[in-house]
């Protein structure tokens, strides 16, 4: 959050630092988790500590931790890193949930793009779901609600859950209908949630995947990233093509005529002439480890839309378009890091829960809407 620094023009001043916050020391282990793992010697002297400190490690306590720089989407900010008391509401009268007492904060004193600041949710002792465990079981799970690219049809929020309990009774009733599959350790990546992709169905066509989708090796590479945060499923070059192809048979089968003109117009690829009341698309499916399918309904990877118009006096298309896309190839001698991404367009109408404490991820079909009203009646 901003809390430090100078008001910036035409916003309100940043906030004062809570008064019993303090500033986290250059030797603290959660330094060098926010400084991407930098050895703590590294981290003093960066912070102008004393050498003869420095090999003594006595210098851990009188010196703060340098500031970090942090980018996220368009925004990035400056912030030291700050530790204090923290409490959540829940429900609507917003009463005191939990309460965590040495709470790690990024305290921004410089921020472009992000004046409110980032909630991060990644695998790491810095995350907010572990900062929050045990009091909130170290379980966490989001439900998107579908895409709506019309402005005048309202949406409700898409719910994020923290700390629903499995062994609740009450809990239990709302999260059943959960296939799971295990997290993969990245020991260069710490903080994805990868797990290992072995197929992908099309119709009756089961399309093996590449091994580097179902392992991440000792460099970190491989494994498929579950990211709320980026739109549509990647897929390495040859693994997406043998899927466009073997859904492409299946639109052909099936007697859709393929829009090159829409190719064209979007770069997606296959397309076709498409009515929303038309039948035969394929039906797809993700298979990944411990025999979790993930059957995926077709507005999540077949999306119909009116083309542009071909020129003057010409009418639009109705075409749909497989919503997947070609993440290039992921086989160079470096390796490239995650061999494949779970993107958010496909885990629409599902509730997502990030099991960390059992080490799986697990998916359900919900109706996020009223998933949020439950929730918000609470």
């Amino acid at each position: 959050m901003l809390c430090e620094g100078k008001p910036t023009p035409g916003r309100l001043g940043p906030l004062p630092p809570p008064p019993d916050s303090r500033r986290i020391p250059c030797a603290s282990p959660l330094c060098s988790a926010a400084h991407a793992s930098a050895p703590p010697s590294d981290l003093c002297a960066v912070a102008r500590c004393p050498l003869e400190d420095i090999e003594t490690g006595s210098c851990g306590a009188s010196h703060a931790c340098p500031p970090l720089y942090y980018a996220y989407g368009d925004g990035s900010l400056v912030a030291h890193l700050r530790r204090g008391r923290v409490a959540l509401g829940a429900g609507a009268r917003a009463s005191v949930a939990v309460a965590v007492d040495n709470f790690t904060f990024a305290c921004a004193h410089t921020a472009l793009g992000e004046p409110v600041g980032v909630a991060g949710f990644g695998r790491g002792p810095l995350s907010l779901p572990g900062q929050l465990s045990p009091q909130l079981s170290g379980r966490f799970s989001y439900c998107l609600v579908s895409h709506s690219f019309r402005a005048d049809r309202l949406i409700r929020p898409s719910p994020l859950i923290l700390g629903r309990s499995p062994d609740d009774a009450a809990a239990a009733a709302e999260t059943d209908g959960f296939v799971y599959t295990p997290l993969l350790h990245n020991p260069k990546h710490p903080y994805f949630y990868s797990v290992a992709l072995e197929a992908v169905s099309v119709g009756a066509a089961r399309i093996q995947a590449r091994p580097e989708l179902a392992r991440v090796d000792r460099a970190g590479n491989g494994g498929m990233v579950v990211d709320s945060g980026t739109t549509f499923t990647m897929l390495p070059n040859e693994m997406y093509a043998r899927v466009a192809e073997a859904f492409a048979r299946a639109m052909a089968a099936a007697g859709f005529a393929r829009a090159e003109r829409a190719e064209e117009q979007t770069g997606l690829t296959p397309c076709y002439r498409y009515a929303a009341s038309d039948r035969g698309v394929p039906p797809l499916a993700l298979h990944f480890r411990g025999n979790a399918t993930v059957a995926l309904p077709r507005r999540n990877y077949f999306m119909g839309f009116k083309s542009e118009d071909a020129g003057a006096g010409t009418r639009k298309d109705d075409v749909g378009c497989l919503m997947l896309m070609n993440g290039g190839d992921a086989s160079g001698e470096e390796g490239d890091g995650p061999a494949g991404t779970l993107g958010n367009f496909q885990q629409q109408g599902f509730e997502v829960v990030y099991d960390v404490d059992a080490g799986r991820v697990g998916f359900a079909r919900r109706r996020c809407t009223d998933l949020w009203d439950s929730l918000s009646r609470r």
